[in-house]
């Protein structure tokens, strides 16, 4: 894989996913990512042992391994002067610093934008927050469950009216990750306005701004006519006004979407792979207008015509069809796609409990169509001597600084 990012120090004082995430991405793009941990539990999210309802071997974590691959760990007390020194050490020889520590915490603990400017004044300082870096609530921590699902409007507008309450979200990580993808480009822009004008910029990303821009055009739209977008309980059939756009049941409980937003080029085509190429002719159906129109009609004969079929079936039938369709595939039947393996979504490192290699889902920026090869994520503190003798911390201070509890 090209890395683009070769030459570029990260270090990354984060935990959880949302921030780490950035990092993965730099990580897999060639940065070198210095995380910086606990000497002793290091990041919280080692301690996770269920996650979403799944038991978690926490020596076979995907859900460290996801935020954290291809990085070096680095154990270092943050809470100990001792420990702060090495950070501003750290943040001379790097390009980036990247946190998701609450402001309190940043200033109480000394690593604010001044205290590490103070060290490298050339270094981009990234921040991830729940709610942004500015107004009354910029101390408050958040979740993607908080800050990107529910309070974003995310959660109300995925929940049909007539169900009692929101639905939660039901993806681990989800907002975290799309917000960490948004950190790493905003970096990227960073370096790049670094490098033609030397100025060092600060950046922000929050878990809000990142579900903002994900239903952007909802609220757009809600905000420009007064109405809120809802989705629709679940039925095998077509969306009002478009029988081609909707989710259909086959006859083994299967389920396929046509979501053919145009449907007129594509009618004829539409028709005949469901086996009902005399509607093509018919006049209620035979034209965009006409077919909107009798949408009922149409989506009752194309219900009735996936249920005579089993999904297998449809999926291969529908291969030629003109109009955009998709099979509704769960998260084990996506690790076995042909299309998404064909592009490498998915990569394997090594496990460090010894057993068969984990797949993890690559980002979703591809170089020269070069599938990623990077390293497990690291264990706690695994590189913290080699970083410092790279830095030129003499083997003396190391030894101190163990001893006082500074690093591990």
């Amino acid at each position: 894989m090209t890395q683009v990012m070769k030459g570029v120090r990260v270090l990354e004082v984060a935990q959880y996913t949302f921030v780490p995430a950035a990092g993965a991405i730099l990580a897999d793009w060639g940065a070198d990512v210095l995380k910086i941990e606990h000497p002793e539990r290091g990041d919280n999210q080692r301690g996770f042992v269920n996650i979403g309802g799944v038991r978690v071997n926490p020596r076979r974590s995907p859900f460290i391994e996801h935020p954290n691959r291809g990085k070096r760990s680095v154990g270092i007390d943050i809470s100990r002067p001792e420990g702060m020194e090495i950070i501003y050490e750290l943040a001379k020889h790097s390009d980036v610093f990247l946190t998701n520590y609450r402001p309190s915490q940043r200033q109480r603990m000394r690593f604010d934008i001044e205290h590490i400017r103070a060290a490298n004044p050339k270094i981009i300082y990234a921040r991830g927050s729940a709610y942004g870096d500015k107004g009354p609530e910029r101390d408050i921590g958040g979740y993607d469950g908080t800050a990107f699902w529910n309070r974003s409007g995310i959660a109300t507008s995925m929940t049909p009216a007539e169900l009692s309450g929101p639905l939660s979200q039901g993806i681990p990580a989800f907002g975290d990750s799309i917000g960490g993808m948004n950190i790493a480009g905003g970096i990227c822009a960073a370096l790049f306005h670094r490098d033609r004008t030397g100025e060092a910029l600060e950046l922000d990303v929050s878990l809000l701004s990142t579900a903002w821009w994900a239903a952007g055009t909802s609220i757009d739209m809600g905000i420009d006519g007064g109405e809120v977008t809802r989705n629709r309980m679940p039925k095998s059939g077509g969306n009002p006004g478009n029988p081609f756009m909707g989710n259909y049941t086959t006859s083994d409980g299967g389920t396929i979407n046509l979501c053919t937003l145009t449907p007129g080029p594509h009618i004829r085509s539409v028709f005949e792979h469901l086996g009902l190429p005399e509607a093509a002719d018919d006049e209620r159906f035979s034209s965009a207008e006409s077919l909107m129109a009798n949408w009922e009609a149409a989506s009752d004969m194309i219900r009735d015509q996936f249920a005579k079929q089993p999904f297998d079936y449809w999926r291969e039938q529908l291969k030629t069809m003109t109009g955009q369709w998709a099979p509704v595939l769960d998260i084990l039947q996506i690790a076995d796609d042909e299309q998404a393996l064909a592009n490498d979504m998915l990569f394997e490192v090594e496990s460090c409990d010894g057993g068969e290699p984990i797949r993890l889902v690559r980002g979703p920026v591809q170089f020269n169509h070069a599938a990623v090869e990077t390293t497990r994520a690291p264990e706690v503190s695994e590189h913290t001597e080699i970083v410092l003798m790279e830095m030129g911390v003499d083997w003396d201070r190391i030894e101190a600084l163990k001893e006082l509890g500074a690093i591990a």
